[in-house]
């Protein structure tokens, strides 16, 4: 079975280009969208998808164009460089919180409308994005980036993926509010006084050691490790997708994986209810992703993609196709820029 990453959906990709339209022309945007391998047509079409990789080169190329490594989502630029040397500030720091403290000291040399706070209250540490400016408005990309940074840089010290408390985000509700469960770990809240992250403080009182070698090696993978760190915090939506990732697009019914999982059909259903999914959503997930990476991705027939993700023939594909993304999968091809090897 193919390698299975997520896709990302089209609103991920238009809130990215929010700081690139302030300062480029809508030409040279679309430029930059067919550099990453994405149809500029996709950013107007309200279920289109895009694969990890053209999502990671689109944020390449943006940072590029703008000499902005926050891609221009902040007041002040964020010039090329910058994460290198915020990461080398931490490197001698004497635990995870030391440096912790140290890259929201070293961001708020940066940010003019907002500061990064750290605070420490019932054994929680607390990151947090507060305005400094009254009235001042969160670009939504801009607040999901930095925690996905902050969240990325101390998993990376210790070289494992720290839990965390919870996910705060000082914007309404999105559009694309499912996908945070892919992208954040829970329990993400929406409308808060402002954006945060929250870690147990046992956590971050961990010594660790990092080479500059290494963070040389994190900088210029930047930012496919921190963006798409995936999290497993025993959701049981997490471990269906873990025990399908091998398996998808073939038949693997609801008892067959409750009871790999020890636990009842019923039990199953209901702990996916309550974690706003279900059993079958979660399986036109993967196939969804499955399906669109090899259009992008390779050469294989639209009928050898149908039976692949699990379709016994190809007009069933096809409907299911366009539920999932608005197309038909021969459009949606054709309409892509770039298939990668």
């Amino acid at each position: 079975m193919p390698n299975l990453s997520p896709t990302v959906p089209i609103s991920f990709v238009q809130n990215m280009l929010m700081g690139a339209k302030r300062t480029l022309t809508p030409a040279s945007v679309d430029d930059l969208v067919l550099k990453a391998g994405i149809a500029p047509s996709f950013l107007d079409r309200r279920g289109a998808r895009v694969t990890r990789e053209q999502f990671v080169r689109l944020y390449e190329v943006v940072a590029l164009a703008t000499g902005d490594e926050m891609l221009g989502l902040w007041s002040r630029p964020i010039r090329g460089g910058t994460l290198k040397y915020l990461g080398l500030s931490l490197l001698d720091a004497s635990s995870v919180l030391t440096a912790m403290y140290r890259f929201t000291r070293f961001w708020n040399l940066l940010l003019d409308d907002y500061a990064l706070r750290l605070s420490r209250q019932d054994d929680v540490v607390t990151l947090a994005l507060t305005p400094l400016i009254e009235g001042a408005v969160p670009t939504v990309f801009g607040h999901e980036l930095m925690i996905k940074l902050s969240h990325g840089v101390a998993s990376w010290l210790v070289g494992r993926e720290l839990p965390i408390v919870s996910v705060g985000f000082g914007f309404a509700r999105p559009d694309h509010f499912a996908e945070y469960a892919q992208l954040f770990p829970g329990p993400v809240a929406f409308d808060q006084e402002f954006t945060s992250v929250r870690f147990e403080e046992r956590f971050l009182r961990q010594r660790f050691h990092r080479t500059r070698a290494e963070l040389l090696q994190f900088v210029k993978r930047a930012p496919d490790d921190w963006i798409f760190v995936t999290f497993d915090h025993g959701s049981t939506a997490s471990r269906v997708r873990e025990y399908l990732a091998d398996k998808v697009g073939s038949d693997q019914p609801l008892d067959v994986v409750s009871a790999a999982l020890v636990m009842s059909s019923r039990t199953l259903s209901r702990r996916l209810t309550n974690e706003r999914t279900s059993f079958q959503k979660i399986k036109d997930e993967m196939r969804r992703d499955l399906a669109v990476q090899q259009l992008v991705k390779t050469q294989n027939s639209v009928d050898e993609i149908a039976l692949l993700v699990g379709f016994d023939n190809t007009p069933a594909f096809h409907r299911a196709f366009r539920t999932w993304t608005g197309s038909t999968p021969g459009t949606y091809r054709r309409q892509t820029a770039f298939r990668s090897a």
